[in-house]
């Protein structure tokens, strides 16, 4: 079910989280169900190249799974030039996708929208072993910073709104270590 266009929330999972650049009315947590957040969608354009891909979340499909992040509301008049904008920046296999989310603040169920990069887009790469994506984490750069940064930055949002992120955890003390076995 899509909201009307006065409500359109949208659920920030991965770098939307610490650098959502667009304007918004009201921000909270959030949690999807029957999904959780990995590294499985490589980054052509953003946190590395075509020849040297980065890696960048996506929600991938986990019966009993959850994923928590925020709910941006948009406001009603600059929908859709924000909409707009996400699509460029959400490009590279991701898709426009609705699904239910719950509000942490009260319970409630509202219909938010986010991007997927599904299984089967150019640009999946799927599960991979946690040591080789820490070290393509750690050792790959794009026109949007490095990899590492991404990871970082990320892991230093969640602290702040209070997510817990195992996988994203574990990949923040293998980089680390990673980084400081080479400083």
């Amino acid at each position: 079910m899509n909201p009307t266009i006065d409500t359109v929330s949208v659920f920030a999972y991965g770098s939307l989280i610490w650098r959502p650049d667009f304007e918004f009315v009201g921000v909270c947590r959030a949690r999807v169900h029957g999904y959780e957040r990995r590294f499985w969608q490589a980054s052509h354009d953003h946190r590395g190249t075509p020849e040297l891909p980065g890696r960048v979340v996506t929600l991938v499909p986990v019966p009993n799974g959850y994923c928590d992040g925020l709910l941006y509301q948009l406001p009603a008049a600059q929908q859709g030039p924000i909409l707009a904008q996400l699509d460029v920046r959400e490009q590279d296999g991701y898709e426009r996708a609705w699904l239910p989310a719950i509000k942490s603040q009260c319970g409630s169920v509202v219909s938010v929208l986010t991007w997927l990069a599904s299984e089967g887009n150019p640009s999946w790469v799927g599960d991979e072993t946690i040591e080789r994506l820490a070290h393509l984490i750690a050792n790959r750069r794009g026109p949007s910073g490095s990899n590492k940064e991404y990871l970082l930055r990320l892991h230093a949002a969640f602290d702040q709104y209070g997510i817990a992120d195992k996988h994203v955890e574990s990949l923040v003390d293998l980089v680390t270590a990673q980084s400081s076995t080479y400083e």
